[in-house]
This record gives C-alpha cells, structure tokens and sequence, in this order.
C-alpha cells in the first residue's frame, strides 16, 4: 500500500496542507505581510510540527509521518521549519537523504526569494 493510500495518512495530511494554506492566507491578507514570506511563514510551523510529530512517535512505537510528507513540507516552503526541527529534535540526522533534501531545498528558495525580489 503506498503512503497516499493509507488512511492513517490522510487526516495528517489534509490537516498539514490546511493549516499551511490558512497561514499563508492570513499572514498575506490580514497581515500584509509579502506573499513570498507568508507563504514561507506559513509552512515553517508545519514542518516544523511535523518533525516534532513523527520525532515522538518514533520514540514512542506510534504511527510514523511518512519521509516524502517531511520531505515535501521542506520543498513546499517549510525548509525553515525543518531545518529547526531537524536541530531542536535531532530527528533524521542519521539519514543523508534529509540533510540532502533540505540543503535542495533550502537553494531551490534562496534561488526562487531572488528572482522575485531582484525582479527576474
């Protein structure tokens, strides 16, 4: 069965896609802030959570949060955000693939943040 298909999957999902989007939305409409940093502001919690989420169940024998959702929250825009949880919970340092994926991450938005500031 693939990640997707797993109910245990979706709700996290759902939720993760939900709460990034509404933060975005509030941080650029009601706050005024750049839709570039609130779109970066608002997935930064989420990944964030994320990584605390899974780092607990991990050590508590519970569900997992699937490797391509924590990769696809850095992608997203939440590379801050994993990146601290990274840090703060010391979860996925063993595995080069993370460190690999938000290093891509991390310049696929330093590249992106400048082409838009600089004005393409």
């Amino acid at each position: 069965m693939s990640t997707f298909d797993d109910r245990r999957n979706r709700i996290p999902l759902i939720a993760a896609v939900v709460l990034g989007v509404a933060l975005f939305l509030v941080l650029w409409l009601v706050v005024g802030i750049s839709p570039l940093l609130a779109w970066l502001v608002g997935w930064t919690p989420v990944a964030f959570a994320a990584y605390g989420v899974d780092k607990w169940q991990a050590t508590h024998d519970g569900w997992r949060i699937p490797e391509i959702v924590l990769h696809g929250l850095a992608l997203i825009g939440g590379v801050v955000g994993a990146w601290a949880g990274r840090a703060v919970f010391h979860h996925k340092t063993r595995k080069p693939v993370f460190l690999y994926v938000l290093i891509a991450a991390s310049v696929l938005w330093i590249v992106l943040a400048g082409w838009i500031v600089l004005g393409r």
